[in-house]
């Protein structure tokens, strides 16, 4: 699948209301480890359909940031039938980006 930047206000119908799990990757362009992170966020996302990929620039969005307490950057947050089930806070591996959508 294709990954989605959305803003604030697609949040609740591409993420909250989604049919497939939903892995929410919280970064901003001026983050280093972001940058790390977004190649492998691409790659994972164009090997799969089982789960959504969407990307959530926190500058553009803060209230997303602030609602689910994001005080670190790259943040992956993982989201079933509406609600938040894992997160993982910086870098991490293709694998273990897998392991976390299991």
């Amino acid at each position: 699948m294709e990954v989605k930047n959305i803003k604030q206000e697609e949040f609740e119908k591409e993420v909250l209301q989604s049919k497939i799990p939903v892995l929410v990757d919280v970064w901003a362009p001026w983050c280093g480890p972001c940058k790390m992170l977004g190649p492998v966020i691409e790659e994972v996302a164009g090997e799969t359909d089982a789960f959504q990929v969407i990307k959530v620039n926190a500058d553009e969005s803060p209230e997303i940031s602030q609602q689910y307490r994001v005080f670190s950057i790259p943040t992956l947050l993982v989201f079933k039938d509406g609600k938040e089930v894992k997160r993982s806070v910086g870098v991490i591996s293709k694998a273990e980006i897998k392991a976390l959508m299991n």
